[in-house]
């Protein structure tokens, strides 16, 4: 019982501290692909709009907030500011399955 109790903790301590993501990086690569994403975004490096790194350290503490407001972003297709200071309207995600969009602001929050 008490090895169960351990591993229990172990577990949950490791999901907190990783920050709880759990998505499948394969499948939010592809999609993020397949919708020209990495044409504006990199994972580490800003383009034409921050990197997802820039985007995950933003709503580090805030994942509620992060995951509205890209929702909203992949879905709508508001008008943004990119880091040259000019706007445009954001692409939006040619998908309507919502698993898919969570799982890749999932993967983008866990950059």
């Amino acid at each position: 019982m008490k090895l169960l109790t351990l591993v229990s903790a172990t577990v949950l301590a490791l999901s907190l501290s990783s920050g709880a993501y759990a998505f499948d990086e394969d499948a939010a690569k592809k999609l993020a692909k397949s919708n020209d994403c990495f044409k504006c975004h990199a994972i580490d490096k800003t383009k034409k709009g921050p990197s997802y790194k820039k985007i995950a350290a933003k709503y580090k503490g805030k994942a509620a907030e992060g995951e509205t407001k890209m929702m909203k972003n992949i879905t709508t297709g508001p008008t943004v500011k990119l880091e040259d200071g000019t706007e445009e309207e954001h692409k939006v995600i040619d998908t309507k399955d919502q698993k898919e969009l969570k799982n890749l602001i999932d993967w983008i929050l866990a950059q």
